[in-house]
C-alpha cells in the first residue's frame, strides 16, 4: 500500500464514540488495536481517524475489519474519484469534503472515507476539521434522533452534513457568478475575464467532486443494499434529492458562466468593431481630401489655379464642403 497525496498531519489521531439511547462514551485511543472490541459490542461505535498517511494503522484497520485490499489502495489515494464500494461485510464511500481555503477565495478538497459495518462506522479524514461537529453535538444530546437510531442513521447524518456543505459552497460561488453579470457591460477589463475564468475553474472542480456522488446515491437506493434499514431509506431518498439539487445547480451555474464568457467576448468584439468603424469612416473622409491635396502638391509649371488670387481660399472651401458632405452622408446612412 502507498499513500498518494500530501501528508497534512504529523501524527494520526484516533477517536472513538460509543453510544446507545442510554449511554455515551467519548475517548481518544492510543492504539488502533483498541477498536477490536467495537466488533463485539452492541453499542454504535464511531471510529474517526484523522490522518491517513500512517500505513501501519491503515493496514491494521483493514485486518481488523476485513477490508478489501483494493479498496484500501483507493482509500490511500487522495486523488481517487468519489465512489461507492459494496463489500461483503460493509458498505464504503469515498467522497470529497470541500471547503474554502484560509483566504476564502479558492475551494480545497479533502478525501473522506466512510465505512458502514454491522455495529460500527469508520470515518477517515486527511486532517482535523469541524465539519462533523454538529453531528457530534446531536449524539451528545440524549433525546436526539442520532441516539435513538442505529449506525446506518449515523452514516446518513454524516453524508447529509457533507452534502449540505456542497450546497452551501455552490450557493456561495453562485452568488459571485450572478454578481459578475452586472460588471460585464460596464467593466470589460482583463481582471474581469480572469475572474470569470476563475469561477469557471471552481465550478468544474465542484462538478468533478460532486457528480459521482449522484451515482453513489443510486447504488444506495437499490433494494439489495443490506446495511441500511428500511426505516432509513426515506432519509436516503431525501439525501438523494439534495444531491440532485446540487448537481443541477452546478450545471446551471456552469451554463451561466459559459454564457457570461460568450457575452464578454461578444462585447469586446462589438467594441472593437465600433472603433474600427470610426477609424474607417475617418479614413474614408480623408482619402478624397488627400487626393485633392496630392494633385495641388505637384510641381508642374503650368497649373492655371496656382496663379489665381483666391486659389488657397477656394481650396479650403472645397475641402470643407467635401469633408462635411461625406460626414452628412455617413450620418444619413446611420453609419455614425
Amino acid at each position: 500500500m502507498i499513500h498518494i497525496g500530501e501528508q497534512k498531519m504529523e501524527k494520526p489521531v484516533i477517536q472513538l464514540i460509543e453510544y446507545d439511547s442510554e449511554t455515551l462514551t467519548e475517548k481518544e485511543l492510543d492504539s488502533i488495536n483498541e477498536v477490536i472490541e467495537c466488533k463485539e459490542t452492541d453499542l454504535v461505535s464511531w471510529i474517526n481517524i484523522y490522518g491517513i498517511h500512517d500505513l501501519e494503522i491503515i493496514k491494521r484497520l483493514g485486518e481488523i475489519f476485513e477490508l478489501n485490499p483494493l479498496f484500501m489502495e483507493d482509500m490511500l489515494n487522495t486523488d481517487q474519484q468519489p465512489k461507492y464500494i459494496d463489500g461483503e461485510t460493509y458498505d464504503a464511500f469515498i467522497m470529497k469534503m470541500l471547503r474554502y481555503d484560509k483566504n476564502g477565495e479558492d475551494i480545497t478538497s479533502e478525501q473522506l472515507t466512510l465505512i458502514l459495518g454491522a455495529h460500527y462506522v469508520i470515518t477517515l479524514q486527511e486532517q482535523r476539521g469541524d465539519v462533523f461537529n454538529p453531528v457530534r453535538e446531536r449524539i451528545r444530546t440524549r433525546k436526539a434522533g442520532a441516539r435513538l437510531n442505529d449506525n446506518d442513521y449515523l452514516v446518513y447524518a454524516l453524508l447529509d452534513t457533507v452534502v449540505d456543505n456542497y450546497i452551501f459552497l455552490i450557493e456561495s460561488i453562485g452568488r459571485k457568478i450572478e454578481d459578475v453579470e452586472d460588471k460585464i457591460f460596464h467593466n470589460q477589463t482583463r481582471q474581469l475575464v480572469e475572474e470569470i475564468y476563475h469561477y469557471k475553474t471552481e465550478i468544474n472542480f465542484l462538478r468533478k467532486s460532486i457528480r459521482p456522488v449522484k451515482d453513489m446515491m443510486n447504488h444506495l437506493l437499490k433494494p439489495e443494499s443490506t446495511f441500511f434499514q428500511e426505516k432509513n431509506i426515506e432519509f436516503l431518498k431525501d439525501l438523494n434529492d439534495l444531491v440532485i439539487q446540487a448537481t443541477d445547480a452546478i450545471e446551471l451555474y456552469s451554463n451561466m458562466i459559459s454564457d457570461q464568457l460568450n457575452i464578454y467576448h461578444t462585447n469586446v468584439s462589438n467594441k472593437m468593431n465600433e472603433v474600427m468603424k470610426v477609424l474607417t469612416i475617418f479614413a474614408s473622409i480623408f482619402i478624397p481630401l488627400t487626393f485633392v491635396a496630392g494633385i495641388y502638391g505637384m510641381n508642374f509649371e503650368f497649373m492655371p489655379e496656382l496663379k489665381f488670387r483666391y486659389s488657397y481660399l477656394i481650396f479650403w472651401i472645397g475641402i470643407i464642403l467635401l469633408g462635411g458632405g461625406l460626414l452628412l452622408y455617413f450620418k444619413r446612412k446611420r453609419w455614425l
